[in-house]
């Protein structure tokens, strides 16, 4: 039987969430001046196969939103089970989240990290406001997929721990 609770409070509804597992995203953009920006995002969705549509949210409270909200392009890579370093880099507070990795450029310079199982490089078709969010719902204008033969699993988050998602 469900234990009932009586209020929506931040914590309970975290809790609750935490209940459904997600999988893994890095998603990079430049700032104003070029640097590359980028954070790990699980709130990763497809919206439409036609148009190409995908969506993720950030919070505005977020020390990379000027960056997202003021380039209209990004691009979503999706994690592999053996990127979880770079998950947990990406998620932190660390300064130069980009130090020693070797990246491409895609589409209007956005940053590209190798390896991840797929990308997708978007720009922004439409942002929403939704509480302490926006919503960032991208318009898929290219997609780089893994090579391997035998693609490793999957990452993903599931009660604030990784795990890996086999095919």
């Amino acid at each position: 039987m469900l234990e009932k609770t009586n209020s929506v409070s931040p914590q309970n509804l975290r809790v609750a969430l935490a209940e459904f597992a997600t999988g893994v995203t890095i998603v990079t953009t430049q700032d104003a001046d070029g640097a590359p920006i980028g954070l790990t995002v699980n709130s990763f969705n497809a919206v439409s196969l036609t148009p190409p549509l995908v969506l993720w949210s950030l919070d505005k409270s977020s020390r990379t939103i000027a960056a997202f909200t003021g380039n209209p392009n990004f691009a979503i890579h999706i994690l592999a089970a053996d990127q979880e370093a770079l998950a947990m880099r990406f998620a932190s507070r660390v300064e130069d989240r980009f130090a020693d990795l070797s990246i491409d450029h895609g589409i209007a310079g956005v940053p590209l990290i190798p390896g991840a199982l797929a990308t997708l490089e978007c720009h922004v078709h439409q942002r929403v406001e939704a509480g302490d969010h926006y919503i960032f719902i991208g318009w898929v204008d290219a997609i780089h997929t893994s090579e391997l033969a035998d693609k490793p699993a999957a990452l993903g988050y599931h009660r604030s721990r990784f795990l890996a998602v086999a095919p």
